[in-house]
């Protein structure tokens, strides 16, 4: 499990070391500006697992400073609802942190993986209720994504208030059709496709838990070759 203390309070207690996170610390943060102490606690309990699993740090930490006004952390979703050969409709539902009522503008560019602009989104809204900033955007010919041809697209949203730029959120994605067909089965782009698949623990056996990212596409390039898609 893991513990995390902002200057000697606990701000979260984590108990499940296999997924991600994240805590608000805003409120525990020293308020005249003095430095700050955050520590975090890692315990491996005995017997808590069938093996070994490894214990410390092993993934990716990030401290995200931002303004009052912001993007949640994982706020946005991506959708592809309507994909032909000429052109595919792009839905980004952005989740914002804001005070109620106050006019929010956000500028969308769509990039393709080469870094051009295939689609752009300027608007200003006002959300009540936990609602979401809903934009709609179309990418004309779009490139499908697949596991032979994995071909992503960025969406780069701007969040504005009062003309200020408080916020910028990237989403990578990729454009596909999606079916679950009854008596049938699964369905990509169109096509039927089996599942083909390993059961893999998440650590790189003797280099250990800690994220290597080379290692990780050298795992992958080895589990394509066997045909996993």
């Amino acid at each position: 499990g893991a513990r995390v203390y902002v200057n000697g309070k606990e701000a979260i207690f984590w108990p499940f070391g296999y997924n991600s996170f994240h805590v608000d610390v805003t409120s525990l943060l020293n308020a005249g500006g003095e430095d700050n102490v955050l520590a975090v606690r890692l315990q491996n309990r005995t017997r808590s697992s069938r093996w070994y699993p490894g214990a410390g740090l092993y993934r990716n930490v990030r401290l995200v400073n931002t303004d009052n006004t912001h993007v949640e952390v994982w706020g946005t979703q991506v959708t592809t609802p309507h994909v032909e050969k000429a052109y595919a409709t792009v839905t980004v539902k952005t989740r914002v942190v804001h005070k109620e009522g106050t006019p929010l503008r956000i500028v969308t560019r769509i990039t393709d993986g080469s870094g051009r602009e295939v689609a752009q989104k300027d608007q200003t809204m006002t959300l009540h209720h936990g609602a979401t900033f809903d934009q709609h955007l179309n990418v004309g010919n779009p490139r499908l994504w697949s596991p032979e041809h994995p071909h992503l697209y960025t969406a780069s949203s701007r969040l504005y208030v009062d003309g200020r730029q408080v916020d910028e959120y990237q989403t990578v994605f990729g454009i596909r059709t999606v079916e679950f067909v009854p008596d049938k089965g699964f369905f990509l782009n169109g096509k039927l496709r089996k599942f083909q698949g390993v059961c893999l623990h998440h650590d790189l056996g003797p280099l250990g838990a800690a994220v290597n990212e080379s290692a990780i596409r050298h795992q992958l390039a080895m589990l394509k070759d066997m045909g996993c898609d």
